[in-house]
């Protein structure tokens, strides 16, 4: 399997670690975590799909929940951080 191709905005970027403490680069392990859950987001009034990734983070010491759509074959990552309801869907999933 190919590694995932991913892309951001810099400015969300950097807003995004002021708020939430998580470089969208960071936030990539979560993709690369074999338990990763991945969820659609089922909030109304978007105008592309978007999802969920919850994933452990590269040291294996926290849970990031990372917000992505799919553009151009490629994962845009929209958010990300360390949120409670992120970290009780991976633990169940994954029976923590």
């Amino acid at each position: 399997m190919n590694e995932p191709s991913f892309e951001w905005d810099p400015a969300k970027n950097r807003e995004n670690e002021r708020k939430h403490g998580v470089t969208f680069y960071e936030a990539q392990a979560a993709f690369l975590d074999s338990k990763r859950v991945i969820a659609e987001d089922l909030r109304p009034s978007q105008k592309e799909k978007r999802y969920y990734c919850f994933g452990a983070n590269e040291e294996g010491t926290g849970n990031l929940t990372v917000r992505f759509t799919y553009r151009s074959g490629r994962i845009r990552i929209i958010g990300a951080g360390y949120w409670r309801e992120g970290k009780k869907v991976y633990e169940q999933a994954n029976s923590v």
